[in-house]
């Protein structure tokens, strides 16, 4: 099946998960505009690679859903797809203790996503506040993101300036932009 790059929203909603027709209802209501590309699931970044190219020139994240040690303090961090994530890195700047990967449990809690699903659209989820958003500088640079709509079958094409600004409000979040050296 060829992936196919559409305007908007899917003409036809059965079968899509309520999570991401909220996705879609959301940026509608808001009058962002996007891209989106209906696919198998992908669950990695090897796996994305074709996605990746369909929604070229977007930069392409990693969401990584993150934690404190003693499990009180979340995060999502957006980092380029070709950087490494240095917990070290990342503590320092946010002074915080030791980050680690939070468990899944956490994520579909807080922001009603699954492991291999992580987008910053999951934020529109997360009614309390309970993830910080952490993002690479280098994203905040680009003029199109990709991400998922709460769903890893579908991917969209934004504005980087439409989501750290109009979405963002709308959801009551800010963010912390760090910097990440990536590969070395």
């Amino acid at each position: 099946m060829a992936l196919v790059l559409e305007k908007g929203r899917p003409l036809d909603d059965t079968g899509r998960l309520e999570k991401e027709i909220r996705t879609y209802d959301l940026l509608d209501s808001l009058g962002i505009e996007y891209e989106r590309v209906d696919h198998a699931e992908a669950n990695t970044m090897e796996a994305c690679a074709a996605i990746d190219e369909v929604l070229a020139p977007a930069v392409i994240c990693k969401n990584l859903f993150l934690c404190n040690t003693q499990k009180t303090k979340f995060y999502l961090l957006m980092i380029k797809n070709d950087k490494k994530f240095k917990t070290k890195e990342i503590s320092k700047q946010i002074n915080s203790a030791r980050l680690s990967f939070a468990p899944p449990e956490y994520m579909e809690k807080f922001l009603d996503i699954t492991p291999g699903s992580a987008s910053v659209m999951g934020l529109m989820n997360d009614k309390e506040n309970e993830v910080t958003l952490l993002v690479d500088e280098d994203v905040l640079q680009s003029e199109y993101f990709g991400c998922h709509p709460c769903i890893n079958t579908s991917s969209m094409r934004l504005k980087v300036v439409d989501v750290f600004g109009k979405f963002l409000d709308a959801v009551h979040h800010d963010y912390i932009t760090v910097k990440l050296v990536g590969e070395e």
